[in-house]
């Protein structure tokens, strides 16, 4: 069974150390998506948030990004599966770790899991310890 990783990071503490052993998965870079982490009314929240994600989503940067993303995530997906590999990584980095990499992140577990209901998804956000 394919065990896919989804998480969050922030680019300030470096990236996720690669606790599989296979060395791979991708990262994206949330970064060009508008920082909702540069308004005060977002400071105590996350990406997991209605405000948050309501921003995000209506600022009209994110889907097309994640559109790219689900499209990938897609190919390899399948591809893994087919080929009777057990670990995919998928991470998703931003200033913080706390509004865009966690908004995306989520929403990337949650269309694997649609998609590909056989596949075990784990979601780890890595700067929790830190939110507000």
């Amino acid at each position: 069974m394919l065990h896919v990783l989804v998480q969050s990071f922030s680019f300030l503490k470096g990236y996720p150390a690669d606790e599989t052993g296979h060395g791979g998965g991708y990262v994206f870079d949330c970064r060009a998506i508008t920082n909702p982490g540069r308004f005060p009314e977002f400071s105590q929240v996350t990406g997991k948030d209605a405000s948050v994600v309501d921003f995000l989503e209506r600022g009209g940067e994110v889907q097309p990004f994640l559109s790219h993303v689900f499209a990938l995530a897609d190919f390899h997906v399948a591809r893994f599966v087919e080929r009777g590999f057990t670990s995919l990584t998928f991470s998703f980095g931003c200033t913080g770790g706390q509004h865009r990499s966690v908004y995306c992140a989520e929403q990337l577990a949650k269309h694997i899991t649609d998609i590909f209901p056989s596949v075990q998804v784990e979601i780890r956000h890595n700067e929790r310890e830190n939110w507000p």
